[in-house]
């Protein structure tokens, strides 16, 4: 049986119909795995602008959830590209629904783009909902509900040229927002992957260039937000159905595991991008339960912004100690890497599934079962289509 520390598994649930379904739906169901596009391909776009949050495919990721869902018993799944010749893709190979591995392909909010546009087809998906996307990947906006909702992250403003010259000496909202702090400071765009583009600021003087210099690049807003110096850690939390051991279960709250450090070299004051260093086993490392109550607090942290955030599917939670060993929430990543490990590489989602007794298949088969069991429970009537295969 697992090993559910994170929470308690609900006892009386009967798992009967999902089984029966998914036995269904194994010969019928067409899943498309849809990657990022690539906006410099003659006919993904009609005119190419810009992506701030930087440009990446995941198509290898995606290729490795087709892979699982195949090998899981899925007879009908296809990997497609995220860029306007979707719709057309999605109707001529009659995809049922999809599985949301884009971060979108240009312009701003993209991460949006393309649960919006699935939700305009009608076509149910595993993802977040164009609202959550937005949402969990605006750092300024996931920060502001953080605030209302009491859990705490580090303080902050942000800046964009068209509200002039950044001066932090002579700003009302700097002066009142961070007080007698002076810094270190952390700058950032508000929309971002992998950690790119962030600068370790260390005194108030340098945030000026700093600003300018990220907006340069991104032609986005800049975050500025406190260094926290402390240990830092990530938390992976999903919905209620799981699959270990070949048996299904449900969660009583949100299913949040692989807690684990992420380790600093010295000098390196934010953890540094997977673009620039793969993320190895070296540079992680599992919480144990010789550090049960830190272990539980970040479960308790995600199952929290999982639950008020009203998500329904997978986010990854990034965390910091500050000066005094006190849990800060840096950001959230609405799309965090599911890439199946290697002997070297690893994913931060991945490497703490065995302590559950879960496989990389299980983790796949997870997702979308709780997907399947959130719609045909409450949004049935939307699924027609997938309602009859059900015998």
């Amino acid at each position: 049986m697992i090993n559910h520390l994170s929470t308690k598994i609900d006892l009386d649930w009967d798992s009967s119909f999902l089984r029966h379904s998914l036995n269904q739906l194994y010969p019928k169901l067409r899943i498309a795995v849809i990657h990022g596009g690539n906006s410099s391909k003659e006919g993904s776009v009609i005119y190419k602008t810009h992506n701030p949050r930087s440009t990446k495919t995941y198509e290898p990721v995606a290729q490795d959830i087709a892979n699982a869902l195949v090998k899981i018993g899925f007879h009908h799944v296809f990997v497609m590209a995220d860029d306007m010749t979707l719709p057309q893709k999605l109707k001529r190979e009659n995809i049922h629904i999809a599985w949301l591995n884009t971060g979108g392909v240009q312009g701003y909010n993209q991460i949006c783009h393309t649960p919006a546009l699935l939700e305009m087809l009608g076509i149910p998906y595993i993802g977040h909902n164009p609202l959550n996307s937005s949402k969990l990947d605006q750092k300024h906006i996931f920060k502001l509900e953080l605030q209302a909702l009491g859990i705490k992250t580090a303080p902050f403003i942000t800046w964009h040229p068209a509200q002039g010259i950044f001066n932090p000496h002579l700003d009302e909202r700097f002066a009142k927002t961070f007080k007698e702090y002076n810094g270190p400071f952390i700058v950032k765009p508000v929309s971002g992957r992998a950690s790119l583009n962030i600068h370790y600021v260390e005194t108030i003087d340098g945030l000026s260039e700093a600003v300018t210099n990220l907006h340069k690049i991104t032609h986005d807003t800049a975050l500025i937000e406190t260094y926290c110096s402390g240990r830092e850690f990530c938390v992976s939390v999903c919905g209620y159905i799981t699959h270990g051991n070949q048996t299904f279960y449900r969660q009583n709250k949100p299913f949040a595991f692989s807690t684990i450090e992420r380790f600093l070299e010295h000098g390196e004051y934010i953890f540094t991008s997977m673009d620039k260093k793969a993320i190895t086993i070296e540079r992680i490392r599992l919480l144990n339960d010789e550090e049960q109550e830190l272990k539980q607090n970040l479960i308790a942290i995600a199952q929290k912004i999982y639950q008020d955030f009203h998500l329904n599917t997978l986010v990854r939670i990034d965390l910091r100690h500050d000066e005094n060993g006190v849990l800060h929430v840096l950001e959230a990543n609405p799309k965090p890497d599911l890439k199946q490990p290697t002997d070297n590489i690893t994913s931060l989602v991945v490497q703490g599934l065995n302590e559950y007794g879960m496989t990389y298949e299980d983790i796949i088969l997870s997702l979308l079962s709780d997907r399947l069991d959130y719609l045909l429970t409450y949004h049935r009537a939307n699924i027609k289509h997938i309602d009859e295969m059900i015998n």
